[in-house]
């Protein structure tokens, strides 16, 4: 019913009549439901505590992200101070790439940089890049791109005898303490890097807490052959793309891989193996609240982590004096002093070159800088530590003042409830933020302080909901017979309505399954209704998000229609998009259908929905007797739709609409033309159309099929028989089981055989329904 109509005068006998039984019955109940109400009262809150805390323990990616939150947002507040520690960024900036050339440079180049870092006296070099290709400005590489002249046919000797660029690099790396990086994959490429460093454990096995890839890109061989140490450089980033972790250890298959962070300080101490200790080894702890990874031992150093080896990044603000341009290093008066004994990382904070990562504190920070803060904190023992007590304490803490709120509230009212409330929430923020600047420990104050606030919430809503008791329970009782919609309709004026109905132009939508009694045979009776729920279900829902409504199930059939009882100008259009959208979504379906009938062995049998489409007058209203009626709609624009709904077994299609609905729709679907069809009962042939996609959204293949279709249905109805047959072939070839020009195949071969008579006009008879 449209709101237009809501003002005009009618008659409550049908809906009074029909809904009485419900109305009286929900009156001798009443006092039943408020004795619910008040139990629910007092159970809710409880449910609402415990569930909390279970969801808490179970660790969901969503509170784990409201935490990081509210970490990065600490971080920002008070960053990490800059101390200085002896690890400098040698900088491939800008200006360098203006002064000394673009990147990639000549590894001869290159080689430079190690020596000038070696004679500066740094304790390590890492490289924040891989050398994964040979160099390509190596005299024998560059001769076959040169012009073949006889002058370079006459150096041809003397530039062959030039030594290779990559040598000299790796006779530099074999020179100098250096570290390469290298970039782990999910590729099954059957490459490992080369593993510098040995291994030892302490407690469980770690290969199954660290992070696993399947492959890697690594450095030419030679260059890791000589160089001192080789570390994954990988950035982990959290589900919003923020780096607030670095991993010490990785795994590719079962071989353990170092971080570049981890092998550089190893290399740089001159240590020969990394230390991984476990929760629950000797001298650690784990509460029983969690197993993994406790610590990494490099060297001299020990790093506490989380379960998976992985250190949280507690950030400083950019400090220049962390950085050293790379031009400034390679000049002849570059004061070495400022890298002897220093842990020289390479890297790139140019633009160009796209290493920008982002930080709790820049959405756009070098990612060589995330290495070298990562290396700084170990060295300087500054750590940010998540304690393995942290999940358990936080727990405790929501239990205990949710518990303490819940008592309060129901003795003393909502004014002691909200003071309660609001002290837990400002005190779990200062105790966290405490923890925070005092000892680097990361207490989680949001989560518990926003379920208090949400029970504080509930119980302080409650009276009103059920003061709104007695107008659900009269729309409850109407929703039984009407749709969500009108019911909340009529509860907000039941006096507007009566039995009979209006004349409207809608669009109708008929789809059940194909071949639905052969799927039936594979269930029994509960497994076929949980099947058809299965289905039902989330066709429904598209049909509800495309604002449609369903007036009925039969069987396995759905009907629905469009415009009513709100209005919808957009009718059709949203008709045509919730077809294309169940067929799409039912792809999905056969596909975990697929997946579990091979994990049980049963067979598998896939769903096949066919669609009919139409727009017309209708009736559209209450119908019924006195005592009951529904809201419906009548008329032979409706019947038509379940005849085309029947029509795609004729045509091999699974979506069929008139033409009236495609031109309703105004061009918002891609469609191709069926052709005409004269329907049963109908003596007066309609043209039909296959809806394909949303406008704009067809596929490449119907690109190139769809144009060959049309100059095929031109052909065939101009009897030009053979060109048609060629067109038609032309979309097979595409779409090899197409049914329309299948369809048309076999016409076309029968009336090459007997033409059709003078008066064809090109239309199908349909003989079933």
């Amino acid at each position: 019913m449209p709101f237009s109509d809501l003002n005009k005068p009618v008659s409550l006998s049908g809906i009074t009549k029909a809904a009485s039984i419900s109305w009286l019955s929900s009156k001798w109940q009443a006092r039943r439901r408020g004795q619910m109400s008040k139990w629910l009262y007092l159970i809710v809150p409880w449910l609402i505590l415990f569930g909390s805390a279970g969801i808490r323990l179970a660790q969901p990616e969503a509170v784990e992200e409201l935490r990081n939150r509210v970490f990065d947002y600490y971080q920002r507040l008070k960053p990490r101070p800059y101390e200085e520690a002896p690890v400098r960024i040698v900088d491939l900036d800008d200006e360098t790439l203006k002064r000394l050339g673009q990147w990639p440079w000549p590894r001869t180049l290159v080689a430079k940089l190690v020596r000038r870092l070696a004679e500066s006296g740094v304790s390590a070099v890492a490289f924040d890049i891989v050398f994964a290709e040979p160099d390509r400005t190596t005299a024998s590489r560059m001769l076959p791109l040169w012009p073949q002249t006889k002058a370079l046919q006459a150096a041809r000797s003397a530039l062959l005898g030039l030594p290779d660029h990559d040598k000299l690099l790796a006779a530099e790396f074999a020179k100098a303490p250096v570290v390469v990086g290298c970039v782990l994959t999910q590729a099954r490429n059957k490459v490992i890097p080369a593993v510098k460093t040995g291994f030892g454990f302490s407690g469980d096995d770690p290969a199954p807490f660290v992070m696993s890839f399947h492959g890697a890109v690594t450095n030419l061989a030679g260059l890791e052959e000589a160089a001192s140490g080789s570390g994954s450089f990988n950035s982990i980033t959290d589900r919003d793309g923020i780096i607030r972790r670095v991993p010490l250890v990785f795994r590719v298959g079962e071989t353990l891989v170092p971080s570049l962070a981890a092998e550089t300080l190893r290399v740089a101490q001159g240590a020969s193996t990394i230390g991984i200790k476990t929760a629950g080894a000797s001298g650690e702890a784990n509460y029983g609240a969690r197993t993994g990874i406790a610590k990494v031992k490099i060297g001299k150093l020990s790093v506490p982590t989380d379960e998976n080896g992985r250190i949280l990044l507690y950030y400083t603000k950019p400090v220049p004096a962390r950085t050293i341009p790379m031009w400034e290093v390679m000049d002849r008066g570059f004061d070495r002093s400022r890298l002897e004994g220093a842990i020289a990382v390479v890297g790139t904070s140019a633009a160009g070159l796209k290493d920008q990562r982002a930080t709790p504190l820049n959405p756009m920070a070098p990612g060589v800088e995330i290495h070298a803060q990562a290396m700084e904190q170990i060295l300087l023992g500054r750590f940010l530590i998540r304690p393995d007590w942290a999940d358990g304490a936080e727990v405790v803490y929501l239990v205990v003042l949710g518990s303490l709120l819940i008592l309060l509230l129901f003795k003393f009212g909502a004014g002691w409830g909200l003071f309660i409330a609001a002290t837990a929430a400002m005190g779990a923020a200062a105790l966290s933020w405490t923890a925070f600047t005092r000892w680097g420990w990361l207490l989680d104050a949001v989560y518990p302080a926003a379920v208090i606030l949400v029970i504080y919430g509930f119980v302080t809503v409650i009276s009103y909901l059920r003061s709104e008791g007695e107008r659900r329970r009269v729309r409850g009782a109407f929703s039984r017979y009407m749709s969500p919609v009108l019911a909340e309709q009529l509860a907000a004026h039941p006096e507007k309505l009566k039995l009979g109905g209006e004349s409207k132009v809608m669009t109708f939508h008929f789809c059940d399954i194909a071949g639905f009694s052969t799927i039936s045979e594979f269930y029994d009776p509960q497994g076929l209704i949980q099947f058809l729920n299965g289905f039902l279900t989330p066709m429904t829902e598209i049909i509800l998000d495309n604002h449609g409504t369903v007036d009925k199930y039969i069987g396995d059939c759905i009907m629905a229609y469009w415009n009513a009882p709100l209005d919808d100008p957009d009718h059709a259009e949203h008709a045509l998009c919730a077809a294309l959208d169940m067929h799409s979504t039912l792809s999905s379906l056969n596909e975990v259908r697929k997946v579990q009938a091979e994990a049980s062995g049963a067979k598998f049998v896939p769903v096949k929905v066919r669609t009919g489409l139409n727009t017309g007058s209708c009736i559209v209203g209450n119908m019924g007797s006195e005592h009951r009626f529904d809201y419906s709609v009548i008329g032979d624009d409706v019947n038509l739709a379940s005849r085309l709904e029947g029509a795609n077994k004729y045509f091999g299609t699974n979506i069929m609409a008139s033409e009236s609905t495609i031109e309703h729709a105004k061009g918002a679907v891609e469609a191709r033309e069926l052709g005409r069809v004269r329907v049963v009962g109908k003596a007066v042939p309609i043209r039909v159309y296959q809806p394909l996609a949303r406008k704009g959204e067809l596929s490449e293949d119907w690109k190139k099929a769809l144009p060959a279709y049309r100059e095929g249905l031109v052909s065939y109805n101009n009897r030009e028989f053979e060109k048609a047959r060629a067109r038609f072939q032309e979309v097979l070839a595409v779409f090899p089981q197409d049914g329309p020009s299948q369809l048309y195949g076999k016409a076309i071969e029968g009336f090459l055989r007997l033409p059709p008579p003078k008066d064809w006009e090109g239309v199908f008879n349909l003989t079933e329904k």
